[in-house]
C-alpha cells in the first residue's frame, strides 16, 4: 500500500539543518556521579553542528518509500519487524500491550494486554521469543512468538527503555548514556557503553534497532535517530526525521518513537507513539 504525500512530507532534505537546536537539551557533561542512573548534577553543552564541532559525522535526511496505517492509540515503545509482519509493544499503564500488526493495512493480528501495574517499554525478538521490557517495574516478560504464550520473566535494576538483539546479546537502554549489554540466556549484565557525541555524554536513548552492525536510538521527545558505533560508544551520523508528519496531524500525536528494520530486503521503518502512519524510509546523506 503506498500512499503519495504532499511535496513538503516528502522529504524533509529542503529544510535547512539545525540539530543543535533539538540535540542541545540532550547532551549532557561533566557528571558529577560515577552512578550511570544518576540523572542530577548535570550541564548541558549546546554543539554548534554547523560551525565546527564533529563535521566529520555524517547526517541524513529521508525519502518515503511507503506510507502504512499506524493505530493511532498506540503508545508505541518498541517495534520489531520480522517475515512480513510488525511486533509492536505500547506503553501507559491500564493501555500497554504486546500486539502482531499487519504491516501493509495496520491490522492487529493479536493481541496481548499487560496488567495495569505495568507499563510496557522496549521489545526484542530472538529466533521465536519475544522479549519486552517494563518502565520501573524492574522486570520483562518472554513470550512464544507465534501464540504469545508467556515464557518467563526478565529482571534488571535500572528502568526499561529501548531494547534489541545484535544476534549474540542483548543491548538495553535506560535513559541514561548508557547502553547495556546483556547475556542471550540469563539477561544478566554482562557489559556497557558510555554514548557520546562532541565529547559529551548522550542520554535519553529510546528504542533501540540493530541495524548493519550499529545502533539506531531515538533520542527521546527529539526527532532525531543517532546512529551509534557498538565498539567505541561515539554517535556516527544523525538521522533528521522532522517532516514526516503534517502539522495537523502532530497536534494529536505524540513523540517520534519506534524503528524497525527487515534485514533480509534492507527496509527502515519508523513510526511514533500515537502516529497514525508507519513510514517506510530510504536514507540519503546530507552535506556538512
Amino acid at each position: 500500500m503506498k500512499k503519495i504525500l504532499p511535496t513538503n512530507r516528502a522529504r524533509a532534505g529542503s529544510e535547512s539543518w539545525h540539530i543543535m537546536t533539538i540535540v542541545s537539551a540532550f547532551l549532557l557533561i561533566a557528571c558529577s556521579s560515577s552512578d550511570p542512573t544518576d540523572r542530577h548534577n548535570t550541564t548541558v553543552k549546546a554543539p554548534e553542528i554547523n560551525d565546527g564541532a564533529d563535521v566529520g559525522v555524517p547526517r541524513y535526511t529521508y525519502n518515503i518509500v511507503n506510507t502504512y496505517p499506524h493505530d493511532p492509540e498506540a503508545f508505541t515503545q518498541g517495534l520489531v519487524y520480522s517475515n512480513g509482519f510488525l511486533f509492536e509493544s505500547t506503553g501507559l499503564h491500564g493501555q500497554s500491550s504486546l500486539r502482531k500488526v499487519e504491516l501493509t493495512t495496520g491490522r492487529v493480528l493479536k493481541r496481548h494486554n499487560l496488567d495495569q501495574e505495568y507499563f510496557a517499554e522496549g521489545l526484542a525478538l530472538v529466533n521465536d521469543r519475544l522479549f519486552q521490557l517494563t518502565f520501573r517495574q524492574h522486570v520483562g516478560f518472554i513470550y512464544n512468538r507465534d501464540s504469545f504464550e508467556p515464557l518467563g520473566g526478565l529482571s534488571y535494576s535500572t528502568e526499561g527503555w529501548g531494547l534489541t538483539h545484535d544476534g549474540s546479546r542483548f543491548i538495553m537502554s535506560d535513559g541514561t548514556p548508557w547502553l547495556y549489554f546483556r547475556d542471550n540466556e540469563s539477561f544478566a549484565k554482562i557489559g556497557r557503553i558510555q554514548v557520546t557525541y562532541d565529547g559529551g555524554k548522550l542520554r535519553n536513548l529510546n528504542e533501540l534497532e540493530f541495524v548493519n552492525g550499529e545502533i539506531y536510538a531515538n533520542l527521546w521527545q527529539t526527532d532525531l535517530i543517532a546512529r551509534i558505533d557498538l565498539d567505541t560508544g561515539r554517535v556516527i551520523g544523525w538521522i533528521d526525521l522532522r517532516g514526516l508528519l503534517s502539522v495537523e496531524e502532530k497536534v494529536a500525536a505524540d513523540v517520534l518513537n519506534g524503528i524497525a528494520y527487515d534485514a533480509n530486503n534492507d527496509r527502515l521503518f519508523v513510526t511514533g507513539k500515537l502516529w497514525p502512519w508507519l513510514f517506510e524510509i530510504q536514507l540519503e546523506e546530507t552535506k556538512n
